[in-house]
């Protein structure tokens, strides 16, 4: 990082407004992830926190809303719901003919389908924020262990005052990120996820210190460092087909004969599987605790998915990432459609014919490069199961993985944003 390219970018006035928009939005985020909801025992809270610490159910949540779900506070749901309703959007997009129009009709389409992602995020964080109130005013059900009484007052009035909170604390994290979005720099959900998960890891790396020992401490350090410097290495590689385009006659004027190529990531998904993934497997522990069934399946269940560290959960966490990295690619990137706009504009790739071979070629080329992204996504959040797990440390570092892989891609893709910005002004740039 150079730091004569961070003075220019605030020496710019607009990117220095969106630097202090973007940092405005996060610091108002982590504070509302501290402020206790109201009916919500502050003291009670921290000390089941202390007595149940790496042992909940609900780590990935906990973990993606920078340890505000576990806090009871304004923003205990965080971003969730808005991840669960993209999911849900996305899923419909394929198999709802209407919803797949939308996402044709450009950038009027994506803001329909965008409204229909806020009104699902509402109705689940009404759903989310009831489950955990009613989970909260039972001693020893949120926080399984501690038998604090964490709502004192369990009547019913306080109970629609805090579900009330929670949920309007999600619309709100929800305008922060499109503010950051829409005035700031980089994606605001992405980034919000990002400043959650940086805002643990002093703590955890202080926890294993102190519980583990300065060698533990030291291989964890040794394994992250490997980790980012693998993440920064695959998440720049690409593959570049060529585009040669034929000289067109228009008018007097000849168009085209230029060549260019087509950037094909070798992970086009980003850290997106890695949250769809985590987001959806804590799902049937907590449909087990809601429930509380003892029923064979349930034992299961709970026996399988509630640490986090069984080899099923393992296996179902690499798969559900491969799952979600090949289709979000697919919904991305369309072979057919772009293979039409090159035959429009008289492009073709040296080699290949026009139209159906050209489709054929690049959805080739992209189901050898996902495969071999998903796998590298799969493997990174994989790995320091087994890396940390060796020296008995992975439930105080348990989501490793996909903490650097967050905490890596959203930085090298806001760093990239800031240093487009500086270019298009004269500026050497944020990076040499």
């Amino acid at each position: 990082m150079n730091v004569a390219g961070l003075f220019d970018a605030f020496r710019t006035p607009d990117l220095r407004r969106k630097l202090l928009i973007t940092l405005g939005m996060i610091a108002l985020f982590r504070l509302g992830a501290v402020v206790p909801t109201p009916g919500v025992d502050y003291t009670a809270v921290q000390t089941c926190i202390n007595l149940v610490q790496g042992n909940s159910l609900y780590s990935v949540i906990n973990l993606f809303s920078g340890g505000a779900l576990l806090q009871l506070s304004v923003f205990a749901l965080g971003i969730m719901p808005y991840i669960t309703a993209s999911i849900i959007l996305q899923l419909l997009t394929v198999v709802i003919p209407r919803l797949e129009t939308l996402k044709k009709e450009g950038q009027a389409g994506q803001a329909k389908i965008t409204q229909y992602t806020r009104y699902v995020t509402i109705a689940l964080a009404v759903l989310q924020s009831t489950a955990l109130v009613a989970l909260a005013r039972t001693p020893g059900a949120l926080l399984q262990g501690c038998p604090e009484d964490l709502v004192p007052d369990d009547s019913l009035a306080t109970a629609f005052i805090m579900v009330i909170t929670m949920t309007a604390g999600t619309g709100l994290v929800m305008w922060l990120g499109e503010i950051i979005t829409d005035r700031g720099v980089g994606n605001g959900m992405s980034l919000l996820i990002f400043a959650s998960i940086i805002s643990t890891i002093p703590s955890q790396f202080a926890s294993i210190l102190s519980t583990r020992g300065s060698f533990a401490f030291s291989v964890t350090i040794a394994v992250g460092l490997v980790l980012i410097a693998a993440v920064v290495f695959v998440e720049q590689a690409q593959r570049r087909i060529p585009v040669q385009y034929a000289k067109r006659m228009i008018g007097r004027r000849m168009y085209g004969g230029s060549s260019t190529y087509i950037p094909l990531k070798v992970n086009m998904a980003g850290v997106i599987p890695v949250i769809f993934a985590s987001s959806i497997l804590y799902l049937p522990a907590l449909l087990v605790q809601l429930s509380g069934s003892q029923a064979p399946w349930a034992q299961w269940i709970a026996r399988n998915f509630q640490t986090g560290d069984s080899g099923v959960y393992i296996a179902t966490y690499g798969l559900l990432i491969i799952f979600f990295a090949f289709f979000y690619a697919a919904i991305t990137f369309d072979p057919n459609e772009v293979a039409d706009n090159m035959k429009k504009y008289g492009g073709f790739i040296p080699g290949i014919r026009a139209g159906r071979p050209t489709a054929e070629y690049l959805d080739y080329v992209l189901t050898r490069l996902m495969t071999a992204g998903s796998l590298y996504l799969a493997a990174i959040a994989i790995i320091p199961f087994f890396a940390f797990g060796a020296f008995d440390i992975g439930q105080d570092f348990l989501f490793g993985g996909t903490s650097l892989l967050i905490i890596v891609g959203v930085g090298l893709d806001t760093v990239k944003q800031i240093e487009a910005q500086l270019q298009q002004r004269s500026y050497e740039g944020f990076l040499r």
